[in-house]
């Protein structure tokens, strides 16, 4: 029988040692090909995934947004533009001028009509709008309201609003109403004024909580339909992910003005919309609310303030959007950077595909749109435009 060799301490240890410093090396080596399988086989998906989508797109059909061309309009005074409608091929100019010493403002004072072919804008007759009674009613408002100045055209169904501001406030309005009848406007007069407003700023209802859903302890929370737990007491806002009132931890952590509050104290929302919870809270003494989203399926939480004026759901439960950006239900967002505020939700409207939907918002102080175009497929929003008005027309262009 062999018996093996006696091995002297110091060289013992040297061996132990050696496969120590081993043990290292190939747990690095084995993360670097599990790492480098994975990149390949993500890339060969991607290649597959957007020669699927192409092939998709030559069945289907889909046009990818771009610029046609730039083009300016020319008025007959310095203006500032407020807005754009089509109507039938044309499309219809608003804006406002200081009129100086002019006695009366006309028709063409306020509005131009034009048409874009062949690359270029064409000036067009007014005949759209010359009808004898709105001639009068457009004369009396501007005589006896010496603030008026035009908003915004606004439609609904086959109806077309001219509105105007008459106060100092944007609330303060009257409105113009023609039946557009396949490109031929037909003035039903100026009693319309509560028919022109916003749809639902959000599309979901806000639940506020209650004691019912108290969790006592050396931490107390709120459950949120037992899915995630807030607070605002001991110096911070808190979400966590775990009905746990021992540890005051979370995964999502900020400080409020009012350190000694208790449970009671602060207001608290929230909206579940699939995967993702809304949560609307105002902490003690703090004057305005605090929007968060928290997603279940990320375990992930994110304050998102700009949700407060508009928010709404994308479709197919794919998400929310709101003026700045949108959140996905896999718990992918992203936001815009426009610099413009206080945005209201104004409308959606699908491409004849459906694969794309823009959503329109709107600021009523300043008359800014903010276009987000969002596509179903790639499930992204694209670059926000930003203007002071548009058109989109049956061919898909939009100016």
């Amino acid at each position: 029988m062999n018996v093996p060799e006696k091995l002297e301490p110091n060289e013992a240890t040297a061996n132990d040692a050696e496969a120590q410093s081993n043990e290292p090396q190939l747990e690095r080596g084995t993360y670097e090909i599990i790492r480098n399988r994975l990149q390949t086989y993500s890339g060969e998906l991607r290649e597959r995934t957007n020669k699927l989508n192409e092939e998709r797109r030559e069945v289907f059909g889909s046009i990818p947004t771009e610029l046609i061309s730039t083009q300016r309009i020319t008025t007959s005074n310095n203006c500032v533009a407020q807005d754009l409608i089509p109507v039938g091929e044309k499309f219809i100019f608003g804006y406002n001028v200081l009129m100086g010493l002019k006695a009366v403002t006309e028709i063409a004072d306020v509005f131009g009509v034009f048409e874009f072919r062949d690359g270029a804008m064409h000036e067009q007759p007014l005949d759209l709008l010359l009808d004898g009674q709105f001639e009068q009613d457009f004369f009396a408002l501007y005589k006896y309201y010496k603030d008026t100045k035009f908003q915004r055209f606004f439609t609904n169904g086959p109806y077309l609003y001219l509105v105007f501001q008459v106060g100092k406030t944007v609330s303060d309005t009257k409105a113009f109403k023609f039946l557009n009848n396949e490109g031929k406007l037909t003035y039903e007069g100026n009693r319309s004024d509560h028919e022109v407003k916003f749809p639902p700023q959000h599309d979901f209802k806000w639940v506020r909580t209650h004691r019912d859903l108290h969790r006592e302890g050396e931490h107390p929370h709120i459950s949120i339909d037992d899915r995630v737990f807030v607070e605002t007491v001991g110096g911070d806002l808190t979400i966590k992910v775990e009905d746990n009132t021992r540890d005051g931890s979370g995964i999502y952590a900020e400080p409020v003005d009012d350190p000694d509050q208790t449970l009671d104290d602060a207001e608290i929302f929230y909206s579940i919309v699939g995967n993702i919870i809304l949560l609307k809270m105002k902490p003690f003494k703090e004057d305005n609310f605090r929007y968060l989203v928290f997603n279940e399926k990320t375990q992930s939480a994110r304050r998102l303030d700009s949700i407060a004026d508009a928010c709404v759901s994308l479709p197919e439960d794919h998400g929310l959007i709101f003026s700045n950006g949108y959140y996905l239900q896999t718990g992918v967002y992203k936001t815009f950077e426009s610099g413009i505020t206080d945005l209201m939700f104004d409308r959606r409207i699908p491409s004849s595909n459906g694969e794309d939907y823009l959503y329109v918002f709107y600021n009523q102080t300043t008359g800014q749109y903010v276009l987000l175009s969002y596509n179903m497929i790639e499930q992204e929003v694209a670059t926000p435009i930003i203007c002071n008005g548009f058109s989109i027309f049956e061919n898909g262009q939009l100016i």
